[in-house]
């Protein structure tokens, strides 16, 4: 295992019931479940370093990091290698974000860049 995603996971842990602004961190299914488990909001964010689409996500979710008016946390998931993971969150393209308020899904986009219909998405997890 990676130290730097083992370390980035229990900095998240460890922050998550403290969080009152946007975090994002590499996605581990360690982080996803505990902060499942805490009833945290969180999004899976399916990136993919070759997809503009991704690239203009990801520059608008940056923009907000550690804006406390987007509360929760965004886990970066590498499109081309988390395989299972695609398949048992259903996700069929890259520029995809699942987003959870514990265990229940409250939001779903995929290839959207729009600002207002990303930060929708994060707050339906409020």
């Amino acid at each position: 295992m990676n130290p730097f995603k083992s370390l980035v996971s229990a900095a998240i842990l460890f922050a998550a019931p403290f969080a009152f602004a946007l975090d994002i961190a590499p996605y581990s299914a360690s982080a996803l479940a505990q902060l499942q488990k805490a009833n945290q909001a969180v999004a899976v964010h399916f990136h993919a370093s070759w997809c503009p689409t991704c690239l203009a996500q990801e520059k608008v979710l940056q923009k907000w990091k550690g804006d406390a008016s987007v509360p929760g946390t965004v886990l970066v998931a590498d499109y081309d290698t988390e395989k299972d993971l695609k398949k048992q969150m259903a996700v069929r393209t890259q520029s995809t974000l699942v987003v959870f308020k514990g265990n229940v899904e409250k939001a779903r986009l995929a290839g959207n860049t729009d600002a207002a219909t990303l930060r929708a998405a994060l707050q339906a997890a409020q």
